[in-house]
């Protein structure tokens, strides 16, 4: 990897130039403008505009139809009234030619806005009504002389800058932000330094432009084909650094020394009593995996895994295969999961394997464990005698003491915070991290949120599973389905029915599940039927798990407290109530409850909702069962932000980048920065000011 040299100048660098530095920022405006984070030159520069306007003039002495832009004189101005109220502006261009503003809409504004005998540039269609030439709801914007005679706001592509009222109150609307920009360029061409972050060949072999050119076109584009140039320049330097950050945080994961370590794949007589004793195969992709994530761990450092499957395709077993590596060698294991229910799945699934393997102790430990039995347990993980604990948040308390802990498992990792992962990971001996997450992630955000880890994936479920048939069906459709859920109850199948609230709200016309379930146990007379959700009490929800899993329980009212981990093979019908109110990966988490055995399943998605949004997530749910495939939809429709909930996961707010239509930027910055194994001092500093300490510390 090469190292970039730093280049030594004279002139002072936009990075150390405080905003006061422009000539018109007194005490007032320096103070409003770092109150809104513009605090150097450089955070100006890097303000953007959200919108161009073409105002390219078209004064003449004869006008004509279509898009234009002219300076004009305001005559007089009044509001008439009608069947619609509106505003009508009477004014002249310089060249003396009559035009009409009419505004129907912020009429208010507009009457108070808008004054006698001063000069505006407005953009907008012209049209000829009447022989008299009109524009409806222009864009304009009020200028002085002094704007007439330096064409900082007309005569070419302008910035459009979003400002907000502390702005507005001190003179920096738009027009305002953009004289300050209109100085800062003449400032950088002579006596302000604009120092590179991306290391020149990086620029060479991109296409890009130098970045003080960037910025000017950025704000300044010279034509449309400057201002794209500008932005592919400028989206590739924000992805390039922060690519770079995932660089070296993984750089840094990988200077931990390890302090203990796991029995080699092919080594572990463990692994091998496992393969031999169950009753079914292990998928190559689950050998692959768990091939690949031991020889990774073989180094002297920690390692650090995000393991992605979809539902169904066995992460839990790849992890607990894992596990036994380090078990044999005498090192501890921790599993947290995010809900007891998973944790108790966990657990049940794990206990259930034929013979438990001699030498894995097993544990749990969770918030509703009786007080003596708690005790009980944390003694044995404290002398080591309990090698593999199973917990929610309870792993994190600070009574519980590890003897050697060497591997943490963290299922579902979007549920936790960044503090919970770090208190555990923080409990062992450099322990390596295997984080797993049932619901697929777009490689895209993979590479920028969890550059630092290695990814795993797994695709392939286990031999014999069917496809889900999965339906939309109306609310005039309910009569059939429940006569199809009695036929399959009769053949002694299970059914999930989940509601997306536990009771009625008066925002959301919703059936919640108490009521879903009073009217199911009335029209299911012969079935037992029970209902759980997040606020009954850990044993109660227990209780209700156990006898929907003994078959004691053949229909189950729910909320979304059974999204994840349930495993119930004998369960092949699952109803989503109001379907509309859910996101596409919430409605694959959920489908992926069933089609857990051998037997045909089914997901009924009930919904009358006909808005284009839930059609899209709807109907991508019927087309097909790849969660990738779904998650990719998802990104679309709901953006990065919310996807997985990852705005508390350090999601970087990019200024100028998006993670959706810059995908092919956020593979090629990743791949690029891999040459570098340092930057200049002006990009390490640009890296720590712009990303805060949130987004790098819930990567460790």
């Amino acid at each position: 990897m090469r190292k970039v040299q730093t280049s030594k100048t004279q002139q002072k660098s936009i990075s150390e130039l405080p905003i006061s530095a422009l000539s018109g920022i007194g005490d007032t405006k320096k103070k409003v403008l770092n109150k809104n984070e513009i605090i150097t030159i450089e955070d100006l520069l890097y303000f953007f505009p959200r919108k161009y306007v073409d105002r390219n003039l078209h004064d003449m002495f004869f006008l004509r139809e279509g898009y234009i832009t002219l300076i004009v004189k305001i005559q007089s101005f009044y509001l008439a009234h009608g069947k619609k109220s509106r505003f009508i502006v009477q004014c002249k261009t310089l060249q003396g030619n009559p035009i009409t503003l009419l505004f129907f809409n912020g009429i208010q504004y507009y009457r108070y806005a808008i004054k006698k005998d001063q000069t505006y540039i407005v953009s907008g269609n012209l049209d000829n009504f009447h022989g008299s030439f009109q524009m409806i709801h222009p864009e304009l914007e009020q200028i002085d002389q002094e704007d007439l005679e330096n064409a900082i706001h007309f005569g070419r592509i302008i910035p459009i800058y979003s400002t907000n009222e502390s702005l507005k109150k001190v003179a920096l609307d738009s027009r305002g932000i953009r004289k300050l920009i209109h100085q800062t360029l003449k400032k950088i061409e002579t006596e302000w330094n604009v120092p590179e972050l991306i290391p020149e060949p990086i620029l060479k072999k991109n296409n890009l432009l130098q970045r003080k050119e960037a910025l000017k076109q950025i704000h300044y584009p010279e034509n449309q084909k400057k201002l794209e140039e500008a932005k592919l320049t400028l989206k590739y330097e924000e992805l390039f650094l922060f690519s770079f950050l995932m660089q070296k945080k993984k750089e840094i994961r990988k200077s931990i020394p390890r302090e203990v370590f796991p029995k080699p794949f092919g080594s572990c007589q463990l692994y091998e009593m496992l393969i031999k004793n169950l009753p079914f195969t292990l998928t190559q992709g689950q050998i692959e995996a768990i091939k690949r994530i031991l020889d990774l761990i073989q180094g002297n450092s920690m390692s650090a895994f995000l393991l992605q499957g979809d539902v169904g395709s066995g992460k839990t077993l790849v992890a607990f295969a894992c596990a036994l590596h380090y078990i044999e060698n005498g090192i501890q294991v921790a599993l947290m999961a995010p809900t007891e229910i998973l944790a108790r799945q966990h657990y049940n699934t794990l206990t259930s394997l034929p013979g438990l393997l001699p030498g894995v102790h097993l544990d749990i430990l969770t918030s509703s464990e009786t007080k003596k039995n708690k005790e009980i347990t944390l003694d044995r993980i404290r002398r080591g005698d309990s090698n593999f604990i199973i917990g929610t948040h309870s792993l994190i308390e600070e009574n519980i003491i590890f003897k050697n802990l060497g591997l943490v498992i963290i299922d579902e990792q979007h549920r936790f915070g960044v503090q919970q992962r770090e208190a555990l990971r923080k409990k062992g001996r450099n322990p390596d991290l295997i984080i797993m997450t049932a619901t697929p992630i777009p490689r895209t955000l993979c590479l920028t949120i969890f550059g630092d880890l290695e990814l795993v994936y797994l695709k392939e479920k286990p031999a014999g599973r069917k496809p889900i048939k999965t339906l939309w069906l109306k609310e005039h459709q309910r009569s059939g389905l429940y006569k199809s859920i009695r036929k399959y109850l009769n053949l002694g199948r299970q059914c999930y029915i989940v509601y997306p609230l536990i009771e009625e709200s008066e925002k959301l016309d919703l059936k919640a599940a108490t009521e879903g379930y009073e009217e199911l146990k009335k029209i299911f007379p012969e079935f037992r039927v029970e209902l759980i959700h997040s606020k009954l009490k850990p044993e109660e929800k227990e209780q209700i798990m156990q006898n929907f899993r003994n078959g004691k329980v053949q229909i189950l009212v729910s909320t979304t407290v059974i999204e994840v981990g349930v495993d119930i093979p004998n369960a092949t019908i699952m109803v989503i109530e109001h379907a509309e109110r859910f996101g596409i990966s919430q409605l694959h988490q959920l489908r992926g409850r069933v089609g857990r055995g051998s037997e045909e399943s089914f997901c009924i998605l009930i919904s009358d909702s006909d808005t284009e949004n839930a059609k899209e997530r709807l109907e991508a749910l019927l087309k097909t069962q790849d969660g990738f495939e779904l998650a990719e939809v998802d990104l679309k429709i709901r953006g990065p932000g919310e996807l997985l909930g990852l705005k508390q996961h350090g999601l970087p707010n990019f200024k100028i980048a998006d993670l959706i239509k810059d995908r092919h930027l956020v593979e090629k910055a990743y791949e690029d920065v891999k040459e570098y194994s340092e930057l200049s001092d002006e990009a390490i500093k640009f890296i720590k000011k712009t990303y805060d300490e949130g987004i790098v510390d819930f990567l460790i």
